[in-house]
Formats: structure tokens, C-alpha cells, sequence
């Protein structure tokens, strides 16, 4: 919106140039979604207290300290995340680019399915929320349906082939398989950054280094010169995304100042499915897909541990892990909830660092 005002009116008032600036305006949706979320996450708080009943329940068979500590911590803060994400997206972004409505409605969508699962667990008291069946049916539906969007806008830019890290030439053509496969990263993505939702502050932390690592990118994808230089796919018009990944590090700095040990909300589903979902389109629309397993290396360790547990127990009756997901096997050997929050901090910072590595060392 200011960026149309900016345009209209820079002939009259030169000091508006600014707002056309890319790097300007990523630092105003920045610092807006930090303040929206610094605004609105203590009305939520009090909302949820006030309500008595919107707290995140707990699993009885967790870790001895969540089902002491977390009882009465609100859920749903991803509401405010996500709305903070879309006003600063609508403020400061190019509204006629198409990514950025695309990246509106997957996190809008999404962020649907996650608040009806909060609903079923925080209003009507059910631990599991939706069915599995039905959420993954309803994730494949929209990540298809997203892939087909983009597509459709831009068949030439999209191609079959993805590229693969650390080689100059190689690509893979999936052919009409990479429907499937992309809604797999999407899915795959919202999934993964929910089951990683399990400690005070685990899951936001490598989404803010997630988000870094992809608004660089897309800028430099969105840049003739500079993606040929630094030998990235280019796409036209994708640097915009680098203001839709500002807006996500705001958000994710605000909700992240209520949400560190210990923690006063959780995002719930409506929060990691959404931006789980969002990354995974953002990996897709710059052609990154294999960037995005790298950085979010974390997310995919504790979705496999989740599978592993899940595999070994219907087959042999026995639990690799002392629980699953990863983190909680952790709290269970005796780690403390912030030193495994850290350290996985640690390791997402130095994959992210391996992923833009990966982009130059060909």
C-alpha cells in the first residue's frame, strides 16, 4: 500500500523514494510486525485468561516438567502472528506482485486448518485435534492447489527440474510428478515445523534463520545480475518475497519475546502449520526446494524421529527414542528445556550457513 502511495506521489514529494527501495521497505515491514505483535500478544494473553479454558493442553505421558509448567500456558498466539505477518505484508509490499498474494492465502489457509485443530484441543478439550487422515488430506489439497496457482501464472518460469546443492549442472525433470513432490515440501514443511512446536521457543527460532536465509535469496533471485552472478535460478518479480521474509523475522521477534523459557503463549497449530506451510511454498517459488531440507535440517530430524518411533513400535513393539519427537528425548536424558532450545539454535544457524554455502560452492 505505501509503495503505490510512494509511486503516485514521489514526483511531488521526492523524500517518498525511499519506499520504492526493496532494502527500505523490508526493514518497515520488519519493525511493523515486531510492534503489531509486541501490541497485540498481551491482549491475547489476557483474552485467554480471561476465558479460563484457552490454555494448550498437555500430554499426560510428556516430560514431568511440561505437565507442571505448561497447564495453563494460552494457545492460538499464531492468530496474532499471522495477522501481524498479513498487515505488515499489505503496508509495505508491491500489491501487485503475485507472490506475495500467494504467500497471503497459503498462510491464511493454513493458518484455517491449524485453528480448527486448536479449536477441537482448546475449546473442546480433544488432545489430538483433527483426525491425522483429515489434516493431511486437507494440507494436500491446498498444497496442490497452491503449485497449480503458480503454475498457472507463470508456466515458463516453472519448470519440472529442481537442482540439487553443491553440483553446478545437476537437475532432476520429475515431470507432472513435481505437482506431488512440491505439495510434499509443503506439507511436509507444515508438519514438520508443528511436531518441532514443543518447547518455548524451539519452533520460531529456526523460522526467524529460515526466513533470513530465504529473503536473501529471493532478493538476489529476483536480480538478474546477481542471480547469475552468484549462479541462482532467476525468477522475475520474486525479490518481493524478501518483504513477505522481513515481515515473518518481525513477527517472529515479537511473538519470540513472550513466547522464550518461559514461555507466556504457545503459536499453536494455527501458527507452525501456517508458517511451516509458508516456507515451503517460498522454497518452491525461488526453486530452493532442496535449500530449504538443508536450513531446515532441525525440522526434518524431528519429523523422522516422530516416523522412526512411530515404524519401530508397530513393528517390533519396541521405542528407539525414550520419546518422540527428538526434543522431548532429550528433556527425558536430562537436558534442560533452554539448553536444547539453544542448541538447536546453534545447529539451525550453522545449517543455514552450510545452505548458502551450498549455492556458491558448485
Amino acid at each position: 500500500m505505501l509503495y503505490l502511495l510512494a509511486e503516485y506521489f514521489i514526483q511531488k514529494y521526492s523524500f517518498l523514494n525511499s519506499f520504492t527501495h526493496i532494502s527500505f521497505r523490508c526493514c518497515g515491514a520488519l519493525f511493523t510486525a515486531f510492534f503489531i505483535c509486541m501490541l497485540l500478544i498481551p491482549k491475547m494473553i489476557k483474552y485467554c485468561q480471561y476465558k479460563q479454558n484457552f490454555y494448550q493442553p498437555i500430554r499426560k505421558d510428556g516430560p514431568e516438567s511440561h505437565i507442571a509448567n505448561k497447564q495453563k500456558v494460552p494457545s492460538m498466539g499464531g492468530i496474532v502472528i499471522i495477522l501481524s505477518l498479513i498487515i505488515s505484508v499489505i503496508l509495505w509490499g508491491e500489491l501487485q506482485n503475485f507472490y506475495l498474494w500467494l504467500l497471503m492465502s497459503v498462510a491464511t489457509i493454513f493458518a484455517m486448518i491449524g485453528f480448527y485443530d486448536d479449536y477441537k484441543k482448546v475449546v473442546q478439550i480433544n488432545v489430538k485435534g483433527i483426525s491425522a487422515k483429515k489434516k493431511f488430506l486437507l494440507q494436500m489439497i491446498c498444497g496442490i492447489s497452491c503449485i497449480a496457482w503458480v503454475y498457472l501464472y507463470n508456466p515458463t518460469a516453472y519448470s519440472s527440474n529442481i537442482t540439487l546443492p553443491f553440483l553446478k549442472t545437476a537437475a532432476m525433470d520429475l515431470g507432472w510428478f513435481y505437482f506431488i513432490f512440491a505439495a510434499i515440501v509443503i506439507v511436509g514443511s507444515s508438519n514438520a515445523v508443528n511436531l518441532t512446536d514443543g518447547l518455548d521457543g524451539l519452533a520460531i527460532g529456526p523460522i526467524l534463520i529460515i526466513s533470513v536465509v530465504f529473503a536473501l535469496i529471493s532478493y538476489i533471485a529476483g536480480n538478474v545480475n546477481f542471480s547469475e552472478y552468484s549462479r541462482i535460478c532467476h525468477v522475475a518479480e520474486i525479490s518481493e518475497i524478501a518483504v513477505y521474509c522481513a515481515s515473518i523475522i518481525g513477527a517472529g521477534m515479537g511473538f519470540l519475546w513472550f513466547n522464550s523459557y518461559p514461555a507466556k503463549i504457545f503459536m499453536g497449530d494455527t501458527g507452525s502449520l501456517s508458517l511451516g506451510a509458508v516456507i515451503g511454498v517460498i522454497s518452491i517459488v525461488i526453486k530452493q526446494e532442496f535449500i530449504l531440507f538443508i536450513a531446515g535440517f532441525i525440522f526434518v530430524i524431528e519429523a523422522v524421529s516422530v516416523i522412526l518411533q512411530v515404524g519401530s513400535y508397530k513393528l517390533c513393539q519396541k521405542r528407539i527414542f525414550k520419546m518422540a519427537p527428538i526434543h522431548h528425548h532429550f528433556e527425558k536424558v536430562g537436558w534442560s528445556e533452554s539448553t536444547i532450545v539453544i542448541r538447536f539454535w546453534i545447529l539451525s544457524l550453522l545449517l543455514a550457513i552450510i545452505a548458502l554455502m551450498s549455492l556458491k560452492i558448485k
